[in-house]
């Protein structure tokens, strides 16, 4: 019998994100009955709202705090109030930053074929997963203006990498993709013809790691290629590593194959520490407080976080209910046309537990 506790910190955030926070909670709270397991959760108030309130974004000793819980439950950072870069820079940035959450975690599962925009595809033909490096590249806000607001004005903005960095990143994806044990296949997804310093250290480390694992087939994509290819043939990927800005770019685009924000989630991992997960798809101002945005990403990325806990056989049962609930009961992923309303989704996937 299981007798942890585990300490649960919860952002419900901006928009629409307590909504579907509140159904995944609800699914949490079933699962560690069904599973028995024990936890304690306690909801951070950090985003849009507070900042307006106080003007702060995330404190030092904020973080100091979550350093001491088991994993952080994030709904959404966003606020159409908010001028777009302070809550992005001042809370998730920091928070990815400040706990070395170095890996961003994208699984791209097709559940429902009809859900997918891609003809003749199905579930087997769109499974893979993103790894994604998420504390480097172009997204350290490295850089500088000379003569700003002149007609001289140059903007550079800096892509930084380390090897230490790089080579964690591409380790973690090694890893990963064994453990997966599907087509164990790695692709290295970057742009070396063109951006030739940090792809030269990317190609060079990815191909000196690759001989530490001979069991796995190794290939080399150009971003922009994959980004053709997620559609015209998803079901050649297994495991792709990238950096940081093509990671954010090419996972949206893996989110639409799959059928949408709807159903898109994802972690921001600390293999030594503590691990962030989310739905990805944004607080999505518009629906809130309507009760109809498809709480289905918060619920998947709830999955992950107990997979990711150890609660192994839980994440697979609720991926396993929402899988259930996206075949048979679903008109469609988007909010508003599910069918059902986002606590009726909810309540469908504590049913089918």
């Amino acid at each position: 019998m299981s007798q942890k506790t585990y300490k649960i910190a919860v952002i419900p955030g901006d928009g629409t994100g307590p909504e579907v926070i509140n159904e995944g909670l609800k699914v949490l709270a079933a699962a560690s009955k069904e599973y028995n397991f024990q936890y304690e959760s306690k909801i951070f108030d950090f985003g849009g709202e507070r900042y307006l309130k106080t003007g702060e974004t995330l404190k030092d000793s904020d973080i100091e705090e979550l350093k001491k819980y088991s994993a952080i439950y994030l709904g959404a950072i966003g606020h159409p109030q908010v001028k777009p870069g302070i809550l992005e820079t001042g809370i998730l940035l920091k928070l990815r930053f400040s706990l070395d959450q170095y890996i961003n975690l994208r699984p791209v599962k097709l559940y429902n074929a009809n859900f997918c925009p891609l003809k003749d595809k199905s579930p087997s033909d769109v499974d893979f997963v993103v790894v994604r490096e998420n504390s480097e590249g172009l997204y350290k806000g490295m850089g500088e203006f000379k003569d700003k607001e002149t007609k001289n004005e140059v903007a550079i903005q800096i892509s930084y990498n380390t090897r230490r960095g790089v080579e964690r990143c591409i380790r973690y994806a090694f890893e990963y993709c064994r453990k997966r044990n599907k087509k164990k296949k790695l692709t290295l997804c970057g742009k070396t013809n063109v951006l030739t310093f940090a792809w030269n250290l990317w190609e060079r480390t990815f191909n000196e790691v690759a001989k530490e694992y001979p069991d796995i087939t190794t290939d080399y994509a150009h971003v922009d290629a994959t980004t053709m290819w997620f559609l015209k043939n998803p079901e050649w990927f297994d495991v792709i590593v990238t950096d940081n800005m093509f990671g954010d770019i090419i996972t949206d685009l893996g989110a639409m194959i799959q059928g949408g924000m709807g159903i898109a989630a994802g972690g921001n991992i600390n293999p030594e520490g503590v691990s962030m997960f989310e739905p990805i798809g944004g607080s999505a101002p518009k629906y809130t407080g309507k009760n109809v945005i498809n709480p289905l990403a918060a619920i998947c990325a709830l999955a992950m976080l107990l997979e990711n806990l150890g609660e192994v056989k839980a994440g697979q049962a609720v991926e396993d209910a929402v899988i259930k609930v996206v075949t048979k009961k679903l008109k469609s992923l988007a909010a508003g046309k599910m069918g059902y309303s986002t606590q009726k989704v909810g309540d469908l996937v504590v049913d089918n537990l």
